[in-house]
């Protein structure tokens, strides 16, 4: 997927003065492009009112965090499900009006949930940092920040908001934002689930110079069924990786995780099949009244 970081600026210069001209190509080309150009505004106006340094103070005095891995490793439920906590989808829409985070959160501890999953997003997803303090106040369970994280400020807006892993994206950045948000991430005790669709992102991850590290078994590979340019979802994405990576994936000691357009216990059956350690659900559990009875039917079928 071609994928701009930020909108081209062609500019033309009138005596001393410099002005942008506005063009088509300054427009996103798809909601991926949308979200991770909001998302860089964002960052900017957050570093306004708190600092980098601001963080670190706040970040020095929490407990260690908890342990994301272990907590999938050692789930009786195959695969360990990774339940998430999101309010609206750029795609859906709101998915929940009767959106109680911490209500939430504790009906998928009672469900069976090996760990959490909280959207921060606050403009395309109605999340917020906010929303992943509620939840860490609410639950014991280990809780992944999942957003569109950019920079290392973000990772320690996630620690200091009570996150114990944090969603990194290949297909929004480069080998070597990779390589330096995951050594962030380390040095701040935060496993990462590092999110691939395709082939070409796949590649690149395996490729990283961090499996070398002993600290890499904090990392999990996470396969998205759902294409974050055109939203359309399928679960032969993770099939197809699979039966193509699936031996490197495991060389590298390394859980895998499929997320994305999971319903039914089949579904969780068909992805166990393929090699997935794990999955991540959120719609099918969102959308039903008790999340803990939705829950346990999706585990135990």
């Amino acid at each position: 997927m071609e994928f701009r970081r930020r909108p081209p600026s062609p500019k033309v210069k009138v005596a001393h003065l410099e002005y942008a001209v506005p063009h088509a190509e300054s427009e996103p080309r798809h909601i991926l492009e949308e979200i991770v150009w909001a998302k860089d505004r964002e960052v900017a106006s957050a570093r306004e009112r708190v600092t980098l340094d601001q963080l670190k103070k706040q970040v020095a005095e929490l407990p260690a965090p908890l342990d994301f891995v272990a907590a999938l490793k050692a789930s009786c439920r195959k695969p360990a499900v990774i339940a998430e906590i999101k309010k609206a989808s750029p795609s859906k829409g709101v998915i929940r009006e009767d959106f109680n985070p911490e209500a939430i959160a504790r009906g998928y501890a009672a469900g069976g949930a090996s760990c959490l999953s909280v959207l921060t997003d606050r403009q395309f997803f109605q999340g917020g940092f906010d929303v992943l303090v509620q939840v860490r106040q609410a639950v014991e369970l280990p809780l992944l920040c999942k957003d569109f994280i950019l920079s290392p400020y973000q990772l320690y807006q996630a620690r200091a908001a009570g996150a114990d892993a944090a969603l990194l994206i290949a297909a929004i950045l480069t080998d070597q934002d990779l390589g330096y948000l995951l050594k962030v991430a380390r040095s701040l005790g935060l496993a990462v689930l590092i999110e691939v669709h395709d082939a070409a992102e796949l590649e690149r991850v395996l490729a990283l110079p961090h499996w070398a590290d002993p600290a890499s078994a904090r990392s999990l590979i996470g396969i998205n069924n759902r294409d974050l340019s055109t939203f359309v979802t399928d679960l032969a994405t993770t099939d197809q990786l699979t039966a193509t990576y699936g031996d490197q994936i495991r060389e590298r000691g390394c859980l895998l995780v499929s997320e994305s357009g999971l319903f039914s216990r089949d579904d969780l059956d068909r992805m166990q099949g393929a090699g997935a350690d794990a999955v991540l659900v959120g719609e099918a559990l969102m959308r039903q009244d008790d999340v803990t009875a939705a829950l346990e039917a999706l585990i135990g079928g």
